[in-house]
Order: structure tokens, then C-alpha cells, then sequence
């Protein structure tokens, strides 16, 4: 098949993409240094990845009190951002475009990464997950329910981080509001059950995400911010979709359409949907998303390329990103233009490893030494 559309141009505004194949945020677990920051092989892999239309960043920590896992960068110290300095220049430098994802695990994570503070959660509710530390996974404990006070302190430490990553040289922002973190736990019914002007209601649970994009908006203009969902994630834990999901997505859809975002990333169902709360979703879950927005949609999950040629023909999304395929191919974009083979990842360095599994996959070598 070819892949016109793959290798049509795409703007996001004040940001052209050279393609429409995006590289999707994955944690890779690299900063394994004290500090928390990016280094030169963080530059290093996301420089030989830069052909790609857009680069989304892993997941970025907005500040101390965010993280929730082992040897993710922050951008909440100067040196951090010096980190990412290196990482945005190498990028722009190879021409590409790169968004950091921003995120806070709110109650999924743990005392260890706290200085012995329990996390804060939307209500005092165990998400029932579990967290690494570490000695490996641990279960979540039940935290410290929010007050408005340190809700306002959270949307504050969104709006420095995206100063931050202004600084660092980012071209824009991608909020990560999927699986079980922060935004997803004030989304659900079952880990939020307040009873203020941040629960109850659909609209009172949503207030904490336009709050942020509304943070994150006063720093980068509104067409590069984009947000991740993952709207039919079936946690381990007890956040994911019940019988409020479908309204809860499809009041979010209606304000975002008077947003002017970049994009929503909207990540597949690794599940039938049949018989379950957000059953309205099982035959045609994105074309029911591009039903209900306007903006700019991106596809993620077990996507390849003739498959996400065939989306972007339908009209069911405009951009498609890979994860995985990424990792082992730094140059996917090159392999899917010709047709070439893609190497497989090693999931055993996914999560560690240092340079090996990470900045050392080669490039597709039409005549390969022999």
C-alpha cells in the first residue's frame, strides 16, 4: 500500500509537521541519575527519531510532589531543564518537532517518593493500583484527600512547568490525562467523591483538567497544547469506564472544540467493548470521537502503516502515533516510506538498560555489511 496521507504535511497552527506519523510518548525509564534530569543520551534518542512529524516526549514530571515512579525526568529544577535544552536543540537541530508530556500521579504514588508524605488524591480512596519503587511494585495506599488550596497549588505547578519547558525549547505541551494519574482519578466517580465544586457532577469532576489547560494555555498558545486520553482503559485498579464515561467524554469533547488545541491523542481499546459501560464505543469508537470533535485528532494503538493510511483516509483521525515500532526503528518514518522492514525491540530493556535498547538500534542499511 502507499502511504499518501502518512506523508502529507499536517498544521498545527504556528507548528508544520513534515508528516503525519508521530512518535508516541513511552516511559523509558532513563534519568537514573540523582537529579531527575535529562542527559546527553536522552538527546541522543530523541535526535535519531527527529524525522518523525511530531515527538512526544515519555512522561514528564511537573513537579516533586508529581512523581510516582522510578528514573523519569522532571522539569521542576534548573537542571533539569538544562537536560532538556540539550534534547529539544538536538531535535530541532535534525529538523524535527518535539511536545513534552506533562504529568503528576496524584494518589498512585508513595511516601518513598515523597520525603514519608502519604500522596494527595482526589478523595481519601485508595485507586486500589499499584506503584514501583524500588523493591518492585508495592500496593497504593489510601491518600490524603486534596484541599482547594493544594488543588490551586497543582494547577500552579503545571503553569511552571510549562514556563519551564519554554525555556527548555519545547514547540509545545501534551498533557497526559489517560490511565490512572492525576486527572483520570478526579474524573472518576470511584476515586472522587466530593462533595465541592470539584465533585459531584460531570462538570464539577472535569474543572481540575480545564483548570490545568487553562494554566498551561496562559504560557503556550492553545494550538500547542494538546492532551492525551485513554477514555476505554481498563485499570487494574478501580478507575476506569462506567456508566458515567460516555457523558463525561462527551461534555470534555464539547468544551474542547472552543479550545483551538493542537490535538487530542486518543488511545484505542485493547478490549471488546461489548457489554461493558462505554458499549456505544464498540463498533466505531474513533469515528465516534471524530462525531463529536472538530479539532485535530491523533490515533494511538495497534496501528501500522497501511492501517493508519486507511484512518487518515476515512477521516476518522488526522495523526497517527507509534510507540514501540519507534523504539527498535529509530528511523520508522525512512522504513515506512520505502517499504522497508522494521526491526523488533527488545522488551527486556523497554524500562533499563542505560545506552543498550535505547539510543543503540541502527538504522536500515539497504546494503548491509556483509
Amino acid at each position: 500500500m502507499e502511504h499518501n496521507h502518512l506523508f502529507t504535511g499536517y498544521n498545527l497552527g504556528s507548528v508544520q509537521l513534515a508528516n503525519r506519523i508521530v512518535m508516541a510518548s513511552m516511559t523509558r525509564a532513563r534519568a537514573t541519575n540523582e537529579a531527575m534530569a535529562p542527559t546527553p543520551l536522552h538527546a541522543e534518542y530523541y535526535g535519531q527519531r527527529a524525522s518523525a512529524g511530531l515527538i512526544l516526549t515519555e512522561s514528564v514530571w511537573v513537579s516533586q510532589q508529581a512523581v510516582g515512579y522510578l528514573n523519569i525526568p522532571g522539569i521542576y529544577t534548573a537542571g533539569q531543564v538544562e537536560g532538556w535544552k540539550q534534547v529539544t536543540e538536538r531535535v530541532h537541530d535534525s529538523g524535527g518537532k518535539i511536545f513534552v508530556q506533562l504529568v503528576h500521579s496524584g494518589a498512585v504514588s508513595h511516601p518513598y517518593y515523597l520525603n514519608g508524605d502519604l500522596p494527595f488524591g482526589p478523595s481519601a480512596v485508595n485507586p486500589m493500583e499499584n506503584v514501583y519503587i524500588p523493591t518492585g511494585f508495592t500496593p497504593t495506599l489510601k491518600p490524603r484527600a486534596y484541599t482547594i488550596d493544594a488543588i490551586k497549588a497543582t494547577v500552579g505547578q503545571f503553569r511552571q512547568a510549562a514556563l519551564n519547558a519554554k525555556q527548555a525549547g519545547f514547540d509545545g505541551i501534551e498533557l497526559h490525562a489517560q490511565l490512572f494519574t492525576l486527572i483520570p482519578q478526579f474524573l472518576s466517580a470511584a476515586t472522587n467523591i466530593r462533595t465541592d465544586e470539584y465533585g459531584g457532577s460531570v462538570a464539577n469532576r472535569c474543572r481540575i483538567l480545564f483548570e490545568i489547560l487553562d494554566a498551561l494555555n496562559e504560557v503556550f498558545p492553545p494550538n500547542t497544547v494538546g492532551i492525551k486520553f485513554t477514555p476505554a482503559a481498563f485499570n487494574h485498579g478501580i478507575i476506569g469506564p462506567d456508566d458515567d464515561t460516555v457523558d463525561t467524554f462527551e461534555f470534555i469533547l464539547q468544551k474542547l472544540t472552543n479550545y483551538g488545541l493542537a490535538f487530542i491523542e486518543l488511545v484505542g481499546p485493547r478490549v471488546s467493548l461489548e457489554n461493558t459501560a462505554v458499549s456505544a464505543w464498540h463498533e466505531n469508537f474513533y469515528g465516534w470521537f471524530r462525531s463529536k470533535y472538530t479539532g485535530t485528532i491523533m490515533a494511538n494503538l495497534g496501528l501500522n502503516a497501511d492501517s493508519a493510511e486507511i484512518m487518515i483516509e476515512q477521516g476518522k483521525c488526522d495523526l497517527v502515533s507509534f510507540a514501540t515500532d519507534f523504539i527498535a526503528n529509530p528511523d520508522l518514518v525512512e522504513r515506512i516510506r520505502n517499504h522497508w522492514p522494521l526491526s523488533a525491540p527488545d522488551t527486556n530493556t523497554f524500562y533499563s538498560g542505560g545506552a543498550n535498547g535505547f539510543a543503540d538500534y541502527p538504522a536500515y542499511s539497504v546494503n548491509p555489511a556483509t
